[in-house]
């Protein structure tokens, strides 16, 4: 058996525009446009977007509804520069920081929204 990895997730807006901004400005992701929408690409990971004018069918049994995703992205250094970065760009801090254990074992977590509703969090392994 080949070695699995995850390559994407999908969420969905309800708004392209503010959307993009939010995911380009707050989680650095790069825009990729589709025939119709966008994607985001975080590092080597992607996130598929359905929203306006995206059909899910045949695929997607249930479509993920708009605010209905809970992903959580590793940031790097202390989580005390995650909530920076979020403050800068005016994100509410849900919860956090807190303990979490994630993907790398234990660590440090904030919780925050995108402008749809899904739960985002960053995740800091930092120690120090």
């Amino acid at each position: 058996m080949g070695r699995i990895r995850l390559d994407h997730v999908v969420i969905h807006v309800s708004n392209w525009e503010r959307s993009n901004a939010f995911y380009r400005d707050v989680l650095d992701a790069e825009l990729i446009a589709g025939k119709v929408g966008w994607a985001y690409r975080i590092g080597d990971k992607q996130l598929n977007v359905h929203g306006p004018g995206v059909d899910a069918a045949p695929v997607a049994h249930i479509p993920v509804p708009p605010g209905g995703s809970d992903i959580c992205f590793e940031w790097s250094g202390p989580i005390e520069g995650a909530q920076e970065h979020l403050a800068r760009y005016g994100v509410a801090v849900e919860l956090g920081p807190v303990a979490r254990f994630g993907a790398r074992g234990h660590g440090t977590s904030v919780y925050f929204r995108d402008p749809d509703g899904s739960l985002l969090e960053f995740i800091s392994y930092d120690t120090k």
